[in-house]
């Protein structure tokens, strides 16, 4: 992600369960504007796996996506509006 785009809204799913962390990051989504930056924190498996896949088919763009030292993984968004 360039060093000048920070997100604009935060979201930690850490220990929720599939299919909430997509319904959480999707209302979330709704409420911001286009071109914002959204930052998600997953859990391995289903979340990550599902997730980023689910955004991408709904039209937003994946900035990044990275485990995190703790085993979790770092999902950045823009909104497609």
């Amino acid at each position: 992600m360039e060093a000048d785009k920070k997100p604009d809204s935060f979201l930690d799913l850490s220990g929720v369960m599939c299919p909430m962390n997509f319904v959480k990051t999707k209302l979330q989504l709704e409420e911001m504007a286009p071109g914002q930056i959204l930052e998600v924190i997953l859990d391995d498996g289903d979340p990550v796996k599902n997730v980023p896949r689910s955004v991408k088919a709904e039209g937003h763009k994946i900035l990044e996506l990275e485990e995190t030292e703790d085993g979790h993984h770092r999902l950045v968004i823009e909104n497609a509006g």
